[in-house]
Parts: C-alpha cells; sequence; structure tokens
C-alpha cells in the first residue's frame, strides 16, 4: 500500500493513498464487521436468545399467510392447545387466524408468550 503524507498549514497530517487500497480497506472493516455481528448471533443461538427459522416458514410468512397460524403450526400447536395456553376461546383464535376478527394488542401479546415470538413477529 502507498501512501503519501501531507501536513497541512494548520498542522494536521493528511493521508494520501490509492482509491483501490481505499477500497480495500472499507472490504477489511465491511468484513470485520460481518465477523463480529456472526459471532454475536452464534453467541445469542447458543444461549437460547436466537432460533434459526426454517425456510418453509420464512416463505410462508413473506407470502401472507397469517402470522399466528404459521406460527402456531411452527411450535406443533394445535388451535385448541394455543387457545388453551393463552386464555382465549377457541372460537376468538380460529377468527384471528381466518382473518374474520382483528384480536386486541393484549390478545396478541397473550399468544405471542405462548408462541415465544415477538408481538413484531405476529403483527408484522
Amino acid at each position: 500500500m502507498n501512501t503519501q503524507r501531507i501536513t497541512t498549514p494548520a498542522g494536521d497530517t493528511l493521508i494520501v493513498l490509492a482509491e483501490t487500497d481505499y477500497q480495500a480497506l472499507l472490504d477489511a472493516a465491511e468484513d470485520n464487521a460481518d465477523r463480529l455481528a456472526v459471532a454475536e448471533f452464534r453467541q445469542r443461538l447458543a444461549a437460547g436468545d436466537e432460533e434459526l427459522i426454517p425456510a418453509a416458514i420464512v416463505d410462508r410468512l413473506l407470502s401472507g399467510e397469517n402470522r399466528v397460524r404459521v406460527w402456531r403450526e411452527h411450535r406443533a400447536l394445535s388451535a385448541a392447545g394455543l387457545a388453551e395456553q393463552a386464555d382465549l376461546s377457541q372460537a376468538y383464535l380460529s377468527q384471528i387466524e381466518t382473518g374474520k376478527r382483528d384480536g386486541t394488542v393484549e390478545t396478541y401479546r397473550k399468544i405471542a408468550t405462548v408462541l415465544n415470538v415477538s408481538l413484531d413477529d405476529l403483527l408484522g
């Protein structure tokens, strides 16, 4: 890496380098940030604070399927099981899953707790 050192009249030192060298430094910094992010994710995964979501589940969520149903099925819960654990009627949960009724924030909070997801995961 060829560099040139310049001192300004104010006494600041500037380093001049080729644009390709500058880009290589930027790329290295970005690669390092990516490595740190992956290491942090792996630590959170090992601690149980993150999970890997199968591509089929992500595809269903992205295609617009009802998020409550997708997460419920991913967690291998029946509608009756989720309704019971969330202290909801099965009919109400069914209406939420079919889009016939909107749940309240508190309802979604109960469902999210049982499914171990965030409100954002359910509400988008």
